[in-house]
C-alpha cells in the first residue's frame, strides 16, 4: 500500500457488516503483532491493520485495508 493511500486515525470509514454496511472512524494503525479488539492482529510495516469504531455500536473492530473503504 502506498504511502498516500493509508488511512489515518480519524478518517470516516465504512465496510461489510452482517446487518449490511456499517460506518465509523480509524482509531488507530497497526503494524506490529498484538492484541486489539478482543483478538490478536498479525499486522507488519508492510501489511497494516486498522482498528476502527462503529457509529452504530461505539464498538471496535479491526479489519484490513481491503476491506475499508474510505469516505468522503
Amino acid at each position: 500500500m502506498a504511502e498516500d493511500d493509508r488511512l489515518r486515525k480519524g478518517d470516516r470509514v465504512s465496510w461489510r457488516s452482517h446487518g449490511g454496511e456499517a460506518h465509523g472512524e480509524v482509531e488507530r494503525e497497526i503494524t506490529e503483532r498484538t492484541e486489539a479488539a478482543g483478538r490478536t492482529v498479525a499486522a507488519s510495516p508492510d501489511e497494516p491493520q486498522y482498528e476502527v469504531r462503529s457509529d452504530k455500536s461505539g464498538g471496535r473492530a479491526v479489519h484490513k485495508p481491503g476491506a475499508l473503504d474510505k469516505e468522503d
